[in-house]
């Protein structure tokens, strides 16, 4: 079955309504005080080579304390955690801090192509797919999240070469693809990850 038939059947199936309820849930976030939308920044940053399980964990516990305690402090509590890296996120959360007020530039009328420029460009650690994970979660649907995972689904609908890694050029390749399975589906990238996500762990996380 083609990777278009499994998730129109999915979007026929309980499960769509998980997915619409979780979105709604991202649009609230992206309305919330600066503060709140740095804490999903922050996990963010933390899923990168982690799992997002494991992150929305640490969120849950360190909560306002991205803002409050020192890079020492981070970085002890995430290695009290359990978290993989602990010393270099504690860094790299430290370093947003610096860009808090400028997270108002999610209000305004940058493209979501713009703004995840601008991400990548300027918060440490952040790069496209994680730029694109923190717009999602906040609001944002129509970017591509492209891990591991959802490579391999891409690579086998599509028969392309896996890549070794993913460039700027091959990224913006893939994301091509996956708008073009979004558009047949009559949804949005944000939306289509959570299906693809589904289809691949069984979970809707975020």
């Amino acid at each position: 079955m083609s990777l278009l038939s499994k998730i129109r059947l999915l979007s026929s199936k309980p499960i769509s309504r998980t997915i619409s309820s979780r979105l709604a849930s991202f649009s609230r976030l992206g309305k919330q005080p600066n503060k709140k939308v740095f804490e999903e920044l922050c996990f963010c940053l933390l899923t990168a080579n982690y799992t997002s399980a494991g992150g929305i964990k640490i969120q849950k516990e360190i909560g306002r304390g991205f803002l409050s305690l020192s890079q020492v402090q981070l970085a002890q509590k995430l290695k009290s955690l359990g978290y993989r890296f602990p010393n270099t996120r504690a860094r790299y959360i430290y370093e947003a801090r610096k860009h808090l007020s400028e997270l108002k530039i999610l209000k305004t009328n940058k493209s979501q192509i713009e703004l995840r420029e601008w991400l990548a460009s300027n918060v440490l650690g952040l790069g496209y797919k994680e730029a694109s994970h923190f717009l999602r979660n906040t609001g944002y649907f129509d970017l591509a999240i492209i891990d591991f995972h959802i490579l391999d689904l891409v690579v086998s609908e599509y028969r392309i070469k896996k890549p070794k890694s993913l460039s700027k050029t091959k990224y913006l390749e893939i994301e091509k693809k996956l708008a073009g399975l979004a558009k047949k589906l009559n949804m949005s990238q944000g939306e289509l990850d959570l299906y693809l996500w589904y289809l691949e762990t069984g979970k809707v996380l975020k």
